[in-house]
Order: C-alpha cells, then sequence, then structure tokens
C-alpha cells in the first residue's frame, strides 16, 4: 500500500458539524512498488476532469461546505434536525462527528442507507454491523480546511507526495471525482486495501494522541520528534494486535510513513477524544483477552489509559 498522506479536516466548533481527523498510512509487509495492491483507481489534480454527480451533504461545517464547492450547484445540504430527502438520487456524504452519526441515521430513509458515505475517521466497523449497513461507503480525508468557507489544502508528505485519502464502495468513483474537481488526490481502493489504510489512521491518531496526553502541551511534532521511543512502541503494538485481530499483514515501513504524517502537521494539538472510536476499539481487545484468560495484545496502551484515568 502506498503511505501516502495529507493533512485531515480539522474540528468545527458545531457538535453537529465538526470533525477531528488526522491520520497516515502504516504498514508491515515489504513491497516492491511504492504502489499499493487494492488500488482500483485513481484521481488527483492532474488527471482529466471529470462530471461531478449532485450529492446530499448532511453537515455544513467546514468539510460539508468545501465538499459543496466541489459540486456544480445541484448538490442538497441537510443540516441539524433536517430529514435526508428521499427523492433525491445520488450518494449522501456523511460529514458529522462520529457521536452524531445515530442521529442521522434516523433522518435518513432506510430505503437511503445504501447511498450513505461515511467521512468520520476511526473504528467504524462495529457500528455498521451493529445497524446494518454492512460494507459501508466511506471516505479517508486527508486535507485540511482551515476556516470555513476556505479552500482544502491537500497535505502531502516527505514519504508519499501522492497523497493519501482514499473511497471505497458503491459511490467511491463519483467521490473520487469530486475531489478531484477541488484539486485534490484521491484513491479507490478495494475493500481489503482500504481496511488496512484505515486501520493505519485508527494507529495513528491512537498512538500520538495518546502519547501526547501523557506529555501537557505536546503538539503531534513534540510526539514525533520528542517522545519518538514512545509512540514507536506504541505503534508496534497497535499494528500487532490490528493484524491478528483482522488476520491481515499490513506494509512495512509503518512508523516511517506514521511519523512523516506528523511532521506535515506537526502543529496538530494531541488529545484522547472519541475514545469509542479511537483507542477504545484497542482497549475492548485488552476487555476480550482478559474475559479470555489470555495476555493483553496491548499492554501499554491499557498502561497508559490507566495512567491518564481514561479507563
Amino acid at each position: 500500500m502506498a503511505a501516502a498522506a495529507a493533512i485531515t479536516i480539522l474540528s468545527t466548533p458545531s457538535p453537529f458539524n465538526r470533525r477531528y481527523s488526522a491520520l497516515s498510512n502504516v504498514v508491515i509487509r515489504a513491497s516492491s512498488s511504492s504502489s499499493p495492491s487494492g488500488i482500483m483507481s485513481s484521481s488527483s489534480s492532474s488527471a482529466p476532469a471529470k462530471v461531478v454527480a449532485p450529492a446530499i451533504i448532511v453537515g455544513g461545517g467546514r468539510v460539508g461546505r468545501a465538499l459543496k464547492e466541489m459540486g456544480d450547484g445541484r448538490d442538497v445540504v441537510v443540516r441539524r434536525g433536517e430529514a435526508v430527502p428521499l427523492d433525491f438520487e445520488g450518494p449522501i456524504l456523511v460529514c458529522t462527528r462520529n457521536d452524531d452519526l445515530e442521529e442521522v441515521l434516523r433522518a435518513t430513509p432506510e430505503s437511503r442507507w445504501k447511498d450513505l458515505v461515511f467521512f468520520q475517521n476511526g473504528m467504524l466497523e462495529p457500528w455498521f454491523k451493529d445497524k446494518g449497513l454492512g460494507d459501508a461507503d466511506q471516505v479517508l480525508a486527508y486535507f485540511a480546511v482551515s476556516k470555513l468557507g476556505e479552500p482544502p489544502t491537500d497535505g502531502k508528505t516527505d514519504t508519499n507526495p501522492e497523497g493519501l485519502t482514499a473511497a471505497y464502495g458503491k459511490w467511491a468513483s463519483a467521490l473520487a471525482a469530486r475531489l478531484h474537481a477541488g484539486g485534490l488526490s484521491c484513491k479507490v481502493l478495494d475493500k481489503e486495501a482500504f481496511q488496512k489504510q484505515m486501520l493505519e489512521k485508527l494507529i495513528w491518531i491512537s498512538a500520538f494522541m495518546l502519547v501526547g496526553a501523557r506529555h501537557p502541551g505536546a503538539t503531534v511534532g513534540a510526539v514525533e520528534n520528542e517522545y519518538r521511543s514512545e509512540v514507536s512502541s506504541l505503534i508496534a503494538e497497535l499494528a500487532a494486535a490490528a493484524a491478528a485481530e483482522k488476520s491481515l499483514v499490513f506494509e512495512e515501513a509503518m512508523e516511517e510513513r506514521l511519523c512523516a504524517y506528523s511532521r506535515a502537521v506537526a502543529h496538530f494539538p494531541t488529545a484522547v477524544k472519541e475514545f469509542k472510536w479511537r483507542n477504545g476499539w484497542f482497549y475492548s481487545l485488552s476487555q476480550k483477552a482478559a474475559e479470555e484468560g489470555k495476555p493483553d495484545p496491548c499492554p501499554l496502551h491499557t498502561s497508559w489509559l490507566r495512567e491518564l484515568k481514561i479507563v
């Protein structure tokens, strides 16, 4: 898998419209090529222009506004408390905080659930399964929108200048075309490749935010530069646990890519947030192991969570 990176979307103040994201892609399997297997197609600012399919955009914050600006004026924006239209064909781009997903699902006619496209960070698979959403469409976004209404910046690292934003599912190609129209990169991945990249993002945010939380005031850049040994140990531990749980093999050079991404977003603050969707997944693996009388697959992670009184 290529380790493209990019700068993520920061949270907005509104609880319904904000979303925090930042991560890169990891690895634990040798690859002779810089191009990842599993790429079904790719899109970048140098590709030929494509028609942008109209979409329903749920959330009018930085991300939602940016996506609307990439369209041709036919998009419909749905805000908090509004129902998702039943008679509007096309993708439904969900650009809210993870904790607002229940509300979004209630506002969406069940016949349209198959058109939902989730832009959230973190581990969504258990929630998808619980809601009967199956292999829902997802986008891993690596771009920054610094202020509401400003164009997004496609963040790229010294190790992955091609960009890491990726899409999976029914509407993936349409999403790639939209992002390309906005001058951003995007790959369309198959399920296996996307799952690996999703897990790598999860490892990045879980590791860097937890290590940063142990050192009050530390930015992402400080974690990468000053606390490298701590974050390296945690990355290795979380990657091994994720690989074992999902029966997969990551590409190699994970730490290098994650640290390169961290240098690209060095100014980002650190904090353990949205625990259920991020570090909480790794902690659930530790809890399951304890219930089964097995060793903790993430002992360092568990120890530091307890040190900070998060669990």
